[in-house]
């Protein structure tokens, strides 16, 4: 007996409908748990000052980047948490065009000035931009493995010199080490050993990784990649 996949049950058309039907607001997008959003934050900003440090030259750590993108951006709470603090502008990438609509009337932790909307899925987006920071959270999941792996061979084209991207998701907790399907949203949630494999087919290494402390017991684990083309390392 053949199993299917669980990423080859993933429906974009049943993704956009649940997601079409959730309020725009911090409750909607962290699925009931609005009150994680202070951790989330401040583990992402830790991560991404960590992840600088172990990359960039000390004369820049204290320099802005210049162009970041939030990828799967929803109403724009990273943009307007981390990434507005850290950017000189942002992009938006969001399917939802609701949520696309509330981004640039939230507001803002930093000066970063919003510039570039893209009402459109991941699995569509072709990146037209050079970017220092390419940020994916909670939302690749929404596409199946063939389409992260177009989809990261394309952000990796997209990077300047010395970005990354960075992914923030869910970590299967499965007892046979497998993908989830959830069928509420049309999504799957991935082992770390998928994440890594599907990073090496996109020709991405792993600068630095590491898992998100702080949130409440009963939620998935949460693991952070920072990401770079592995043609960097080969000079």
């Amino acid at each position: 007996m053949t199993t299917t996949p669980p990423d080859a049950r993933i429906s974009h058309t049943d993704s956009l409908n649940y997601w079409n039907h959730v309020s725009p607001t911090v409750n909607g997008m962290l699925g009931g748990f609005p009150h994680i959003s202070r951790v989330d934050l401040k583990g992402s900003a830790n991560f991404l000052a960590r992840l600088q440090k172990h990359t960039l030259p000390a004369t820049t750590l204290n320099s802005p980047l210049g162009r970041g993108v939030d990828c799967g951006a929803g109403i724009g709470r990273v943009t307007a948490g981390i990434l507005s603090k850290v950017c000189e502008i942002v992009d938006i990438v969001e399917p939802i065009e609701k949520f696309a609509k509330e981004v640039k009337g939230r507001k803002m932790l930093g000066g970063a000035r919003i510039e570039k909307v893209y009402v459109v899925g991941l699995e569509e987006w072709i990146p037209e931009m050079q970017y220092d920071l390419i940020w994916n959270q909670w939302c690749l999941g929404h596409l199946t493995d063939v389409q992260l792996v177009r989809y990261f061979k394309r952000c990796g084209k997209a990077l300047s010199d010395s970005g990354w991207i960075v992914v923030k998701e869910n970590m299967s907790t499965n007892i046979k080490g497998e993908d989830v399907f959830d069928e509420l949203d049309s999504s799957v949630t991935r082992t770390d050993g998928k994440f890594r494999r599907l990073f090496e087919e996109s020709e991405l290494r792993i600068v630095k990784t590491e898992l998100q402390p702080g949130f409440p017991k009963g939620l998935y684990p949460v693991r952070f990649y920072g990401l770079q083309p592995i043609a960097w390392t080969k000079g």
